[in-house]
């Protein structure tokens, strides 16, 4: 059912192409530059990535025609009432991952699939605890992974999620980036 459509990532990450492309549904991948990610200060965190999933949507909604289904998303992680997106630098990730270390922090992914008439919104939440960890873990980490463009400044998939993360509830997928599962749902229905 979905053939009808032509699938269009609109993500950088490497990541959510990988995860899209486990779907195993066709789809391509089109970018457009310097989409403002601003939100309002205001804003309860479940609502941020789902707002920035459809600003990013908006601006490509005048490239869409009626065989174009496009999917835009965005994640953050969530602690203490304060979002913690990608980091600006090596001392700003080190930063994140300091105030993460020893607690439980959630990871939001707002989800956004438009057409040229329709529009779905939906969001996914997974809660993370990490592992106490040290300074020289962290700096390796940082050093050696650069994690500049993942929210919270870690990927799961990568050895800080191997040696730091102590359980995870809800989708394994959301926190890399794409709640695949949820996604399929909502492709399906669309």
């Amino acid at each position: 059912m979905l053939l009808k459509y032509n699938i269009i990532l609109a993500s950088n990450s490497p990541r959510r192409k990988e995860l899209l492309a486990g779907l195993d549904i066709p789809f391509e991948v089109k970018t457009l530059p310097d989409i403002d990610e601003s939100f309002p200060e205001n804003l309860p965190g479940l609502e941020i990535p789902v707002y920035i999933a459809k600003v990013k949507a908006d601006a490509y909604r005048q490239f869409l025609d009626e065989k174009n289904l496009l999917i835009t998303a965005d994640t953050i992680v969530w602690l203490d009432n304060k979002v913690y997106g990608k980091p600006v630098d090596a001392a700003d990730a080190f930063s994140m991952l300091k105030a993460l270390s020893g607690k439980t922090h959630e990871v939001i992914t707002g989800v956004c699939l438009t057409s040229k008439d329709k529009q779905v919104v939906f969001s996914a939440v997974s809660k993370v605890k990490f592992a106490d960890l040290e300074d020289s873990e962290i700096q390796y980490y940082v050093e050696k992974y650069k994690p500049y463009d993942k929210a919270g400044s870690y990927g799961v998939q990568e050895w800080i999620g191997y040696i730091g993360v102590e359980s995870l509830e809800g989708s394994f997928y959301n926190v890399m980036g794409l709640p695949v599962r949820m996604l399929y749902q909502h492709l399906k229905q669309f």
